[in-house]
């Protein structure tokens, strides 16, 4: 990856709808070889996918609710469960496995207080869990999709 390609992702980052012509202009390269790069950067899955960010506000689900996990259960087959859980609620947007105190920490976008209670209910139903605790995200100083290249 060269210096053409990181300003190429820096683009993408920030507007992925430009055109081609647009974005080898900002780049300065030609159209084709800027289409080339592009291209390659998706065949070998640097850029992973082009997609629009939503705004939850305007979508009613302006509550995002940072939850802490911790387990007793570290086995394969509890993992496993754990990620075919996690995947299958779309409340949840992000889950790390975590190094320290922690086990996992989730990001849940939902609607309301009430909304999360009804996330809450299911997602232990259908884990074992040792200690889950929340904190609901007052305000957003910063949120980025965009890696610093």
């Amino acid at each position: 990856m060269d210096n053409f390609d990181r300003a190429i992702l820096r683009e993408l980052q920030a507007d992925s709808s430009q055109s081609v012509e647009q974005l080898a202009e900002k780049v300065n390269l030609s159209r084709n070889a800027c289409w080339r790069r592009v291209k390659n950067l998706q065949q070998s899955g640097v850029i992973k996918a082009q997609v629009a960010l939503v705004d939850a506000e305007a979508v009613d689900l302006g509550l995002t609710v940072l939850v802490l996990v911790r387990t007793n259960e570290h086995a394969a087959d509890w993992a496993a469960k754990f990620r075919k859980a996690v995947h299958a609620m779309p409340e949840i947007t992000g889950a790390y496995r975590m190094s320290g105190d922690l086990d996992y920490v989730l990001r849940v976008c939902v609607r309301d207080v009430k909304s999360y209670d009804a996330f809450y209910q299911r997602l232990t139903e259908r884990l074992r869990l040792s200690d889950i605790s929340a904190s609901f995200v007052m305000e957003e100083i910063k949120e980025t999709t965009a890696l610093p290249l």
